[in-house]
């Protein structure tokens, strides 16, 4: 489903409830040791059910190369939200560099409309030390 042939549903909303940082060069890619954890809500406000079907995420990193990754379901799931209901996860994303995400889940609307939903764009920064880390809460 692309996102052009879609509406964006403005009154749905994604929020960024937080952000932690972990270098891990045990477990982790000797090419991404970084490691961030981010944990998202989608929230219905708009005046329609809607599920959704899948996610596309857009990574600019700092060295001028953009990844996307795009896939079905949102971890394992296709969650309905009816409004004024949310649906809250955490995920994580591994990189070398400084990186910028930003993205769109989409799915379809009571009325099978296809629909999406933007995520907006934040930022993982490599902190300088661990005192700089990040954990938004």
């Amino acid at each position: 489903m692309e996102s052009g042939k879609s509406e964006e549903l403005k009154n749905a909303q994604v929020v960024l409830d937080r952000l932690i940082y972990q270098r891990d060069e045990a477990n982790l890619p000797a090419d991404r040791p970084h490691a961030f954890i981010y944990f998202l809500t989608i929230r219905n406000l708009s005046d329609r059910r809607f599920t959704l079907l899948g996610r596309k995420w857009v990574l600019d990193h700092a060295d001028g190369t953009t990844q996307v990754v795009e896939g079905d379901k949102i971890v394992g799931q296709t969650p309905t939200l009816a409004p004024g209901e949310e649906f809250s996860y955490n995920s994580y994303h591994v990189t070398a560099d400084d990186t910028v995400a930003r993205g769109s889940f989409h799915g379809v609307d009571e009325f099978d409309r296809p629909i999406h939903v933007k995520i907006p764009p934040f930022e993982m920064n490599i902190p300088d030390s661990p005192d700089d880390a990040p954990d938004r809460s």
